[in-house]
C-alpha cells in the first residue's frame, strides 16, 4: 500500500513538473511564433512611419528574419545539445526579448532590420532548445502528444497573430514588439527558478566552426535566391549563381560533417527510421501552408478591401482548429498511425484550397459560405498533418540530439515556407482588372493544391514505419 502511494505521488510530481516545463516553453515559443504573424499585418503602418522608404528596403524587415532564422536553426540546435537545452533556451529567450525592445525603438528601417536579425538568432536558439526541454521532461510514452501540443502552439499563433497585430498596429506598430518584453522577462525569471538542467552532449570534441559556417551560408543562399527570385528573375545569372553557390556550400558542409569528430549535424541521425520521409513531408506541407496564410491575407485586404484587424479575425477560425482539435487528432493517430493521419490532413487541406478556387468572388464579400468553409477545412487539415509530421520527425531521436533533430525539422518547415511565399508571389504576378486578379489567386491556390498532393505522397512513405502497434495478445 505504501509502495502504491509512493508511486502515485511520484507520478503526480512528474506530471506537475512536466506541466510547468510546458508552460515555460509555451511562453517563449508563442512569443517567437506570434512575432512571425504580427509583423506581416503591421507592414503598412511601418512603411507610413518611415517616410520615403522604398518597398525593396522595407521587405528586408521580413526577409532578413526568414533568412537568418532558417540558416541558424541547425547550428543553434547543435549548440543547445552541447551546452544543455535549459541554458540555450534562456539565452535564446533573453536575446529575442532584448532584440524586440531594439525593434520597438528603431529610428530607421535599417536599424529595424538589424534588430530583426538579432531576433531571428534568438528564435533559432530558443525553438529547438524548447523542444529539447520538452522531450527531456516528457515520459517516453507521452512524447508524441507533447510534440503535438508544442506544434499546436504554431497554429494558435497563426490564429491570434493577425488579430493581435492588427489591434496593436492601430495604436502604434512599435507595440507589436514591446508586447514581448513582459513575456520574455517572466519566462527568463521563471525558467531560472524552475527549469531543470538537461545534460549536454558529452562528446568532448571541438566545435565544428567551419561546418556551422558552411551550413549557415548555404541555407542563407537558398533563402536569398527564393526571396529575391521574383525581383532578379528566375532565369537571371544572379539567381543561378546564388543557387550554384548554395549547392557547393551545402556539399562542402556534408563533406565536412562526414569527417569531423563532432559535426554540427551528426549524419547518423539521417538514417533513423522515418526521419528522412518525415523531413520531406514537413518541407512539402509547409509550402501550401504558407500559400494559404499569405493568399487569404492578400485576398481580404487587397481584393475585398478589409482592414488588418478584420482580416485577422477572418483568418482566425482556421488556425484555431489546431489547438482545439489537437487532442482528437492524437486519438486518430494512435488508431490509424501517424503517416495515415498526416495524409488525411493533407487531403482535407487540399479540399479547402479547392473550395476557394470555386467559391470566392471579388464582387461578393461572402465570408460565411465562401471563405469560412475553406478556412475550417484547411484548419482541420493542418491540425491532422503539421503536428503529426513534427512528432514523426523528432520523437524517435536519441536524447542527446533532441535539439539538433528538432532544428532540422523546423528548418525543413521554414525552407518550405520560403518556397511557398516565393512561389505564390511568382504565380500572382501583377494582374490588371478584377477578372485577372481572381484568376491569379485561383492559380495560386492551384499551386498550393499541387504541393499539397506532393506532401500527401510523402506522407504515404511513412505508412509502414508509423503503423500503430498491434494490441497485446495478437
Amino acid at each position: 500500500m505504501a509502495q502504491e502511494t509512493s508511486n502515485a505521488e511520484e507520478k503526480k510530481t512528474t506530471t506537475d513538473r512536466f506541466g510547468l516545463v510546458f508552460a515555460l516553453v509555451a511562453a517563449g515559443v508563442a512569443m517567437s511564433n506570434l512575432d512571425l504573424f504580427v509583423v506581416n499585418v503591421a507592414m503598412p503602418d511601418i512603411s507610413a512611419d518611415f517616410h520615403g522608404t522604398a518597398l525593396s528596403s522595407l521587405s528586408w524587415v521580413l526577409n532578413a528574419y526568414s533568412m537568418v532564422f532558417a540558416a541558424l536553426l541547425v547550428p543553434a540546435g547543435s549548440i543547445a545539445d552541447r551546452i544543455g537545452a535549459r541554458r540555450a533556451y534562456l539565452l535564446g529567450v533573453g536575446s529575442f526579448t532584448v532584440a524586440s525592445v531594439l525593434c520597438a525603438v528603431a529610428p530607421d528601417v535599417w536599424f529595424l532590420v538589424g534588430a530583426r536579425v538579432v531576433q531571428a538568432a534568438g528564435a533559432a536558439l530558443l525553438i529547438p532548445a524548447s523542444l529539447g526541454l520538452l522531450l527531456a521532461a516528457a515520459p517516453p510514452e507521452k512524447r508524441t502528444s507533447a510534440v503535438r501540443n508544442w506544434a499546436a502552439l504554431s497554429g494558435l499563433a497563426a490564429a491570434l497573430g493577425p488579430v493581435i497585430g492588427g489591434a496593436l498596429a492601430q495604436i502604434d506598430w512599435r507595440w507589436i514588439f514591446l508586447i514581448n518584453l513582459p513575456i520574455g522577462v517572466l519566462t527568463v525569471v521563471g525558467g531560472l527558478r524552475s527549469l531543470t538542467h538537461v545534460p549536454g552532449r558529452a562528446d568532448g570534441g571541438r566545435t565544428d566552426v567551419l561546418g556551422a559556417a558552411l551550413l549557415t551560408a548555404g541555407i542563407g543562399a537558398v533563402a536569398l535566391a527564393l526571396i529575391k527570385g521574383q525581383t532578379w528573375g528566375w532565369s537571371s545569372a544572379r539567381l543561378v549563381g546564388t543557387l550554384v553557390a548554395a549547392v557547393v556550400l551545402l556539399a562542402a558542409f556534408l563533406w565536412q560533417s562526414s569527417r569531423h569528430p563532432s559535426p554540427v549535424l551528426p549524419l547518423d541521425l539521417m538514417v533513423l527510421p522515418a526521419l528522412r520521409p518525415a523531413m520531406l513531408a514537413n518541407l512539402l506541407f509547409a509550402v501550401p501552408f504558407s500559400v494559404m496564410l499569405l493568399s487569404v491575407t492578400l485576398w481580404c485586404q487587397d481584393v475585398w478591401g478589409w482592414s488588418a484587424l478584420s482580416t485577422g479575425l477572418a483568418i482566425a477560425p482556421g488556425p484555431l482548429m489546431v489547438p482545439l482539435l489537437s487532442k482528437y487528432a492524437g486519438m486518430v493517430s494512435r488508431r490509424i498511425g501517424l503517416g495515415a493521419t498526416a495524409a488525411i490532413g493533407c487531403v482535407l487541406f487540399g479540399i479547402g484550397l479547392a473550395w476557394w478556387t470555386v467559391e470566392l468572388d471579388a464582387a461578393h464579400h461572402d465570408y460565411l459560405t465562401a471563405l469560412l468553409p475553406g478556412m475550417l477545412l484547411t484548419g482541420v487539415g493542418v491540425c491532422l498533418a503539421m503536428p503529426t509530421l513534427v512528432a514523426t520527425a523528432v520523437t524517435k531521436l536519441p536524447p542527446t540530439s533532441f535539439s539538433t533533430g528538432s532544428a532540422v525539422a523546423t528548418m525543413a518547415r521554414q525552407a518550405g515556407g520560403v518556397v511557398g511565399v516565393a512561389g505564390l508571389v511568382a504565380v500572382l504576378g501583377q494582374p490588371h482588372g478584377t477578372a485577372a486578379v481572381v484568376r491569379s489567386f485561383q492559380h495560386g491556390w492551384q499551386f498550393g493544391m499541387l504541393t499539397t498532393a506532393a506532401a500527401t505522397l510523402a506522407c504515404c512513405l511513412l505508412l509502414r514505419s508509423t503503423r500503430p502497434a498491434a494490441p497485446a495478445g495478437r
